[in-house]
């Protein structure tokens, strides 16, 4: 949202639309670090994502004139981007159908050799966390780097990913026990999570 006195992103894209480069410029200075970032962390491929980041502004430039973006450009932007990346990966598989008790389990719930002080000390290392999170077929990435990095809204998280909140809530769920499972799997031997 724009700091008080500022214009809106509807303002800037309607003087973009109207052809004002600096209010397009100061549009991206805006939102570029988040949709980078949300790009960066789905793809992570620096040259990709700096090119996903370049067509979601072009979009964004070509259809200003009939953006909705009365709240706030972000989820706009961030759909735009998922599908740039989405047209990008080719290779986008559906994360395998795993029943939750198996998540679960893989995750280590309810395990008697569960140690969580070696758990909290493997999330303090930012690249464990990233590995795993690379880990994660796009779907799970993308919804944990909306709802959990991004700290998006459950309904702007369905929004940019084109589902019900509750389908949201639910692949949200799955995609959080399998970086648990992922997590786990990086732990030193002989110290269970």
């Amino acid at each position: 949202m724009p700091e008080s006195g500022s214009r809106t992103d509807a303002e800037l894209l309607a003087r973009s639309a109207e052809g004002d480069d600096s209010a397009f410029a100061e549009f991206v200075v805006r939102h570029r670090a988040a949709v980078y970032r949300f790009v960066g962390l789905l793809l992570h491929d620096r040259q990709l994502a700096e090119e996903i980041l370049q067509d979601t502004f072009v979009q964004a430039w070509r259809h200003a004139s009939s953006a909705r973006v009365e709240l706030g450009a972000s989820a706009w932007l961030l759909t735009i981007a998922r599908n740039a990346a989405a047209r990008r990966w080719r290779q986008v598989a559906a994360a395998p159908t795993v029943s939750l008790t198996t998540l679960g389990s893989e995750a280590g719930f309810a395990d008697p050799a569960a140690n969580p002080v070696a758990f909290a000390q493997l999330l303090e290392s930012r690249a464990i966390v990233h590995e795993a999170l690379a880990a994660l077929p796009p779907a799970d990435r993308e919804v944990l780097v909306l709802r959990e990095l991004e700290q998006r809204s459950g309904d702007e998280v369905a929004e940019v990913l084109g589902l019900s909140l509750e389908a949201m809530k639910s692949r949200l769920h799955r995609a959080r026990l399998r970086l648990v499972a992922e997590l786990r799997r990086r732990l030193p031997t002989g110290e269970e999570a």
